[in-house]
């Protein structure tokens, strides 16, 4: 399901919306428990799960270095912002019967020619992390980023004008 992109000012941002047939407790720990988190997307890691606490990014390229992004919202089991990049992401969790209604935004201050990469990033990322909830380990599937990342390059290019 691809996101909608909306634009901002002079950025835009990508609103992804899954429903998913897992509970908001088992969305939320894959989000926030690093032994889950891990296996979705590897370069995470939860630090301080707080508002104002910390989210690690680390490189996984062999320098030992990482990145420190604040988490600048934080509702328990509903609400994770935090910095990414020069915006930051969003992911909003609520209850629907039996199932979990998932909204991640992605949200640019400005435009560059990285936004369409980066929301096709989440794109997949959001594939591996259901497929992590429905029981099926995955690897990022470069191929499929590369066509999702062309259809995400038109719509990006769409709303800049």
């Amino acid at each position: 399901m691809f996101a909608e992109i909306e634009k901002a000012e002079n950025g835009c941002t990508a609103i992804f919306k899954r429903l998913l047939p897992h509970t908001v407790q088992e969305v939320w720990a894959a989000l926030t428990e690093n032994d889950k988190l891990v296996k979705w997307f590897s370069n995470l890691q939860v630090t301080d799960l707080r508002k104002d606490g910390t989210i690690k990014f680390h490189m996984n390229d062999g320098s030992g270095k990482s990145i420190d992004m604040r988490i600048t919202d934080y509702e328990k089991g509903s609400v994770l912002e935090y910095e990414w990049g020069e915006g930051s992401v969003r992911f909003e969790l609520s209850p629907q019967s039996e199932e979990c209604l998932l909204v991640l935004s992605d949200i640019f201050p400005t435009t560059t020619d990285h936004t369409a990469k980066d929301i096709a990033g989440w794109h997949i990322c959001l594939d591996v992390f259901t497929a992590l909830l429905d029981g099926v380990s995955m690897e990022f599937p470069m191929e499929e980023w590369q066509k999702v990342y062309e259809q995400y390059k038109v719509e990006v290019d769409r709303v800049k004008i």
